[in-house]
């Protein structure tokens, strides 16, 4: 069955409850599963979007389909004259509804897409010029642009935030981690948290974007415990009698048989998973959408080095199981040091985490500790004095000079891990080849982390920048339409936040305004030709 924009939020939620169980504490019912000798019929579920992840990038892009636009505010003056010009010749309409390459157009950020810097300096303007100033955009709620569509996340609304470690600070303002419409600072004063500083811890931020859900009347769209197991693309093939059956293993947009008179056409897409039930219990589903976004975040698989022995049960892998193994007591009076691989902001996270709990550290990354690529050194050293502790350290405590003076810390520049020894040893290698055997009580390793997308096909390698390579945030994202962040080598496919390059909780509510565009433009088109009589029979998947 497919749904109309028409038809009322409570039909929907209906449908909803009868596919994903009643989450008002009825017992869950079962789905039914596609039998491999049955074709799809009528009776399955059919939504215009499926959002994959719960996390900050699922929940803006929902808050967008729900109907939510923005608008620049009556006596809002942008600083910059040349897009407030812009703004003004069209003041009437949304955001959404403008041309968004227009607005966009010769402006600049730390973000590779345009529309994600357009957004974020209508959020933040000239934030990172060191300015406060209020957003020029207010919002408002317009029913008649409510695109039904579901949001799929393994946990509560939030996503990773809710696992993150709750004794760190985040890396961005608290300001800068809100969703549209719903200020932070107001939200906390709310709830009567104290907030000491512009920086906040992560279990503040899981909490007010699961307010946010909330507040903003979101939950109807949203599943927890909800686990994809596949999403693939469905195709029809059609005969000379009108017959179609489907199939799912061809990759080529559209094919004609030699004769002419057959041909395959790319569908919906299947998406199939299972619902975690309170028992533990899977309740598997299968359901069919016309789109699909892609909102996971990087933080499914953490970065491996890929060296012998790096499974065994002392090599970690995230900061959660290395505070687990300090609560428990499991490094207390050890007197060789935990051995830390990496140099990014995790890494040094640990580092004052083990500093704190008079763990000593030996400290291994690759890069020289005059390499500008480092992230300490785009971090102002007023905001973030304990990152700044942690790279002085680098750069003064390294192996070279006296260790007897610095036996807390230890740093070992432009070394590679060889491999891992079953006696708790480490083989490390320097940039001029000399090896070093380093003993340690665990060792820590924190080298970013990907995205996991076993569940598309060939794990999602084929839609990157390169071609047949793993998608990684930095390295190789997914390739995307700059404006409409749909992937150029799959139609109806969109992705957004971390996965096209976008760490940043600023920069991925760009991803949502493009893909809502998007969306709004075809949904109305497609209205156009229902009305018309020309679209009708576009409901089956």
């Amino acid at each position: 069955r497919t749904y109309s924009g028409t038809e009322t939020e409570g039909q929907l939620l209906n449908s909803f409850v009868q596919y994903f169980g009643d989450s008002l504490g009825r017992k869950i019912k079962r789905m039914p599963l596609i039998e491999e000798t049955v074709l799809p019929g009528d009776s399955l579920l059919t939504l215009p979007v499926v959002i994959i992840g719960n996390g900050p990038s699922g929940i803006c892009l929902s808050y967008l389909l729900s109907g939510y636009r923005p608008y620049l505010s009556p006596e809002a003056i942008h600083p910059n004259p040349i897009l407030h010009t812009k703004l003004e010749e069209a003041r009437h309409l949304s955001i959404v509804d403008q041309d968004l390459e227009y607005l966009s157009e010769g402006l600049e950020g730390r973000s590779s897409n345009p529309v994600a810097v357009l957004f974020d300096t209508l959020l933040h303007p000239d934030a990172d010029f060191g300015y406060d100033y209020p957003p020029v955009l207010h919002w408002k709620l317009e029913q008649h642009n409510y695109i039904p569509h579901i949001v799929l996340g393994k946990g509560p609304p939030g996503g990773a935030w809710h696992s993150m470690e709750g004794s760190m600070l985040t890396i961005s303002f608290g300001d800068w981690m809100e969703l549209p419409g719903l200020s932070f600072k107001e939200w906390a004063a709310s709830k009567r948290r104290n907030i000491k500083s512009d920086r906040v811890m992560p279990e503040e931020i899981a909490c007010y974007y699961k307010h946010y859900v909330k507040v903003m009347g979101l939950q109807k769209n949203f599943r927890d415990n909800v686990y994809i197991t596949s999403v693939s693309r469905l195709y029809r093939e059609k005969d000379d009698e009108g017959r179609s059956r489907q199939n799912e293993d061809i990759s080529t947009q559209h094919l004609e048989m030699e004769d002419g008179q057959k041909s395959l056409i790319k569908r919906n897409w299947e998406v199939r998973g299972y619902q975690r039930a309170t028992d533990g219990s899977h309740v598997p589903f299968c359901l069919f959408a016309e789109n699909v976004a892609l909102a996971t975040g990087t933080f499914d698989s953490p970065g491996r080095l890929q060296v012998e022995g790096e499974d065994f049960p002392f090599v970690l892998h995230s900061m959660s199981d290395f505070g687990a193994a300090i609560s428990k007591g499991k490094l207390r009076g050890k007197a060789d040091p935990v051995l830390i691989v990496g140099a990014g902001l995790t890494a040094a996270d640990a580092v004052l985490c083990a500093y704190n709990n008079n763990i000593p550290v030996a400290h291994v990354f690759r890069r020289r500790v005059t390499d500008t690529s480092l992230i300490f050194k785009q971090l102002p050293k007023k905001l973030y004095p304990e990152y700044h502790k942690v790279y002085h350290m680098m750069c003064t405590q390294s192996h070279t000079m006296d260790s007897n003076q610095h036996s807390a810390y230890t740093s070992f520049p432009e070394h590679n891990v060889l491999s891992f020894k079953p006696e708790m040893k480490c083989v490390l290698q320097s940039a001029c080849g000399l090896k070093k055997i380093l003993k340690f009580s665990v060792a820590l390793v924190l080298i970013g982390s990907h995205p996991n997308l076993f569940f598309l096909k060939d794990q999602g390698h084929s839609i990157g920048h390169h071609s047949n390579q793993p998608i990684t945030c930095k390295g190789n994202p997914i390739e995307i339409d700059p404006y409409t962040y749909e992937c150029t080598k799959e139609a109806n496919l969109f992705a957004l936040g971390p996965l096209v390059g976008d760490n940043f909780v600023r920069f991925l509510k760009g991803g949502a305004l493009g893909i809502a565009r998007c969306l709004a433009i075809r949904q109305k088109k497609k209205h156009e030709l229902i009305e018309s009589g020309d679209g009708g029979g576009e409901g089956v998947p």
